[in-house]
């Protein structure tokens, strides 16, 4: 009894860690209100990368709808033996390994993680703001920012997305959310200002 008792407290403490996703996506001023420390790490990624942060959040709410853990599922070969994944995207900007490293000795941020909502944001935004070098994308084109940062930059100028039916679609929306983000903002950017 005490043994069962002692497995269901720590798997209690253990849920009660866990990083859970805002209870509505839809609306900013409801994230930023839930997730009290959101707000800040988005201005801090915008005002060091020159990136809104309506872009960075609707990136963010595509890639990973705010699942600090998320990576792409795992296929099974006759359908129960798990099989490799099909790659290497985690956290909440579903950053792989190769250009989370990349992000990592760029900025000196050794210690940044993929599950940090704040590393997350900057990597976002760092990502963006290099698109904006590389590509000449505006820093408030939700839509393109988005396809150079799946197809990656070298993909983008080869217009891998323009067969990408499903992608182009995604990217409307990620854009679509990127203006409704960015109007509500303006409704309780001046509380999130003053509570922080």
């Amino acid at each position: 009894m005490k043994i069962k008792f002692l497995i269901l407290a720590s798997l209690a403490i253990l849920s009660a860690c866990a990083t859970l996703p805002p209870k509505n996506s839809n609306n900013i001023c409801q994230i930023f209100l839930e997730k009290d420390d959101w707000y800040q790490a988005t201005l801090a990624a915008s005002r060091r990368w020159g990136v809104p942060i309506a872009v960075q959040m609707s990136i963010i709410q595509q890639e990973s709808s705010f699942v600090n853990d998320a990576e792409p599922p795992r296929p099974t070969i006759l359908g129960f033996i798990p099989w490799f994944r099909s790659s290497s995207a985690y956290g909440y900007p579903q950053a792989q390994d190769g250009t989370w490293s990349d992000y990592q000795r760029q900025t000196g941020n050794n210690w940044a993680d993929r599950e940090d909502f704040a590393d997350s944001c900057d990597f976002v935004a760092w990502y963006c703001a290099i698109s904006h070098q590389k590509l000449g994308i505006p820093t408030s084109d939700a839509r393109n920012l988005y396809l150079a940062y799946h197809e990656g930059h070298n993909g983008y100028r080869r217009q891998n997305h323009q067969n990408k039916r499903w992608l182009l679609n995604t990217a409307q929306k990620v854009d679509q959310r990127a203006w409704m983000y960015d109007a509500q903002l303006a409704t309780c950017r001046q509380e999130l200002e003053s509570e922080n």
